[in-house]
């Protein structure tokens, strides 16, 4: 599919799902017929490796569903980092079945499982607990990251969803992102082939390594899909609200006005807010920009290079983070009291973005900022940043 097309589907997926998102959120069910939608739509085929387009569809879809966006974000991010590992055949194979069979790929990734690999003659055997395992009970194939049982290396492993003894409970139930199906998935002895391993990292491997430094650039791809997700729950939420204000919002009795889309201060609040949204998507794009100079340079990529493209993924981060909490409040001032209904649906938007907004600290980020600013220091590589 062509990004021209890619950003066309896009938009129209996005409608699609906006006009029954209040209603799917309150039934809170698997997001099967979601994934369903975005199969049918081709959307899932899109090239990994174009993060420009990649990240633009997530950010346009996730303004018609923030959790459909976030499942789709992911599903281009893991196909990307899949060739980065050493199993390049196994890479090529995966990317091949996601065009002809239309398939989605999630992971179980936490920095903070505890999933072990026990190497047999024949097979690996995979157990334990993965947490906020993103799009996992309705994904057709599993990255999951375990370490091996002599604690000496750590795997990423390509797991289909039909394999026995793979469980999801279902404790998934957060005060946002309902559908993104980020609860549990537990392993009880998962048996995989051998070939199925992406990847093979030792402990303690030297982080100077040029595959290393390069293997860093997947947590900073997390947060800049991230960012786009944020980025298009303001983009709906501004969108939505303001159709709400034409049509529904009445005027304050002091304004004297028959009309709430002629106050003053109702038209100076959406300019502030449409203002912000600029700001927040042009640095959201800045740090797509540095992430894909980064991800362009392949083996090549230094540590300072590496630093760099970090910061602009922090800075748009932490931007679209306060704008997205400040953003879906504020909009209820705009829209009145009758606006906090359920039927609204307003307020799915603040309760998607505080969710988002609190998968890794922002204060850390700010203090990376802050310490490069001060002393020139590149941030440190950890699993959020």
């Amino acid at each position: 599919m062509k990004p021209t097309d890619a950003v066309t589907t896009a938009r129209a997926v996005a409608e699609q799902l906006r006009k029954d998102a209040v209603e799917r959120q309150h039934a809170n069910q698997p997001p099967l017929a979601e994934i369903d939608l975005l199969r049918e739509s081709g959307l899932l085929a899109v090239d990994p490796d174009d993060h420009r387009t990649t990240h633009a569809v997530t950010r346009l879809v996730s303004a018609g569903d923030a959790s459909i966006g976030h499942l789709l974000g992911y599903h281009y991010l893991h196909l990307w980092r899949a060739s980065l590992y050493d199993n390049k055949e196994l890479a090529r194979s995966l990317r091949h079945d996601v065009v002809a069979e239309r398939l989605f790929v999630a992971a179980v990734s936490n920095p903070r499982d505890t999933i072990t690999a026990t190497e047999g003659r024949d097979a690996i055997s995979v157990s334990g607990r993965g947490a906020f395992a993103t799009g996992c009970a309705v994904a057709d194939r599993l990255f999951v990251s375990a370490t091996r049982a002599d604690r000496t290396a750590r795997h990423v492993i390509v797991v289909r969803r039909s394999a026995e003894r793979i469980s999801h409970p279902p404790d998934w139930d957060n005060l946002g992102q309902r559908l993104s199906a980020s609860g549990s998935v537990i392993f009880q002895d998962v048996q995989v082939d051998p070939g199925d391993v992406l990847g093979t990292f030792p402990v303690g491997e030297d982080e100077s390594s040029p595959r290393w430094v390069r293997l860093s650039l997947v947590s900073l791809a997390f947060q800049a899909v991230l960012t786009q997700v944020l980025v298009g729950i303001v983009e709906g939420a501004l969108a939505e609200a303001a159709q709400y204000t034409r049509e529904s919002s009445r005027p304050w009795p002091a304004s004297g006005l028959e009309r709430a889309i002629d106050d003053p201060h109702i038209l100076a609040g959406y300019g502030d807010l449409d203002a912000t949204l600029r700001a927040t998507r042009l640095l959201a794009d800045e740090a797509t920009r540095a992430f894909a100079e980064a991800d362009a340079a392949g083996p090549a990529l230094t540590s300072a290079e590496r630093g760099r493209a970090a910061l602009a993924v922090s800075a748009a981060k932490v931007v679209s983070s306060r704008t997205a909490t400040e953003a879906t409040s504020r909009i209820f001032e705009l829209t009145g009291a009758r606006a906090t209904a359920r039927s609204s649906g307003l307020d799915r938007f603040w309760r998607d973005a505080r969710t988002l907004t609190l998968h890794d600290s922002l204060v850390y980020k700010a203090q990376e900022l802050g310490t490069s600013f001060l002393t020139g220091k590149v941030p440190p590589v950890t699993a959020y940043s």
